[in-house]
């Protein structure tokens, strides 16, 4: 499989739950995915997993678990710049630092920090899928 023009179905469903903002649901359909997966690509499945978790504790006020994730999940994805399996990883990693910028900042356990949704990232894949085939009507 080219890397860059198939996409396995979970690995879709994982992009459309984070761009959903379903951070926890996508984080359980990537991890699905990188259970099974044995191959070059296991670090950057693991690291969408930790990007996914990290939005997912920041949503939920957790910003020291945020902290953390965001900065292993920038480990793990850093090898696969710039781009991997059709996402642009320049473009993550500079929608998350802006995202993340005031969490990265504080040296603070416990700071009162909140997301700014229009901050939130998207992840765009290039080629785009194919879209599934609608149903034949009767």
């Amino acid at each position: 499989m080219n890397p860059d023009s198939e996409y396995t179905p979970l690995y879709v469903r994982g992009v459309e739950l984070f761009n959903e903002c379903e951070f926890y649901e996508s984080h359980d359909v990537w991890e699905e995915l990188w259970a099974e997966y044995r191959g070059p690509s296991r670090e950057f499945y693991q690291g969408l997993i930790q990007t996914a978790v990290a939005l997912h504790h920041f949503c939920n006020g957790n910003i020291r678990g945020a902290r953390k994730l965001y900065h292993s999940s920038r480990k793990y994805l850093d090898p696969y710049r710039p781009k991997h399996i059709g996402i642009d990883l320049d473009r993550l990693f500079d929608e998350m630092e802006a995202c993340f910028r005031e969490v990265v900042a504080s040296d603070e356990d416990f700071p009162n920090i909140e997301i700014d949704a229009d901050l939130i990232p998207d992840i765009g894949l290039d080629p785009v899928p194919p879209s599934p085939a609608p149903e034949a009507s009767e």
